[in-house]
């Protein structure tokens, strides 16, 4: 259910949470990381792996988001390789497990949009439980956010303006009255799809102040 509708003179702001509010070791090499933990586990990893999980094997439409454990799942079968159990969704959550930094003024930004409306967390994020974990090891936490959006959960990545009106929803406004503030315009200025405000993160933590 939808949280009631905010006074149409009220905005909110949303901000992205890689390379906007934190930087987080992910890994350099996604399908070597993902290969070590299944081994780890007992999966008998296919010789061509890298070429394995570069390939497509989910038909989802175009803007959706496909989990990643499920992905690897698809990867393995094609190359006729079994993952028992959760082994895929565990290898994936265990290869994806950063240390994380804070972005200078990043709380301060958080903290001053809540004084302002309703403030939301937007991520692109295909693995299970990552946004959680990245929160916890950040000088962030979830009581700073009115709502937390992934796209593993909601089903739709930036700059699909399904992900924009589902964090919108998620705030109890409508989607142009919503601020976004990231780091990658070709990913987070798809707000304009909504006709929303995109604000521009640069490398040096410059634009997370909302004036």
């Amino acid at each position: 259910m939808s949280p009631p509708r905010a006074p149409p003179f009220v905005s909110a702001v949303s901000f992205a949470l890689f390379d906007t509010l934190v930087d987080a070791d992910l890994p350099d090499d996604p399908a070597g990381a993902v290969g070590d933990e299944l081994r780890d586990r007992g999966v008998d990893v296919p010789e061509d792996w890298t070429d394995a999980y570069r390939e497509t094997h989910v038909d989802a439409p175009a803007g959706a988001e496909v989990p990643l454990p499920a992905h690897v799942s698809r990867a393995l079968a094609s190359r006729g390789v079994d993952a028992p159990g959760n082994a895929a969704r565990r290898a994936v959550v265990a290869a994806f497990d950063p240390t994380v930094t804070t972005r200078s003024g990043a709380a301060d930004a958080v903290a001053r949009a809540r004084e302002d409306g309703p403030v939301g967390l937007l991520a692109n994020c295909a693995v299970p439980e990552l946004v959680g974990r990245v929160l916890v090891r950040s000088d962030l936490s979830r009581d700073d956010f009115d709502a937390i959006v992934s796209s593993v959960a909601c089903g739709w990545r930036k700059p699909d303006r399904r992900a924009f009106e589902r964090v919108a929803d998620a705030l109890g406004i409508d989607p142009e009255d919503l601020t976004h503030v990231g780091a990658d315009p070709s990913v987070d200025g798809g707000i304009a799809a909504v006709d929303g405000r995109f604000v521009r993160v640069g490398a040096d933590g410059s634009g997370l102040r909302i004036d």
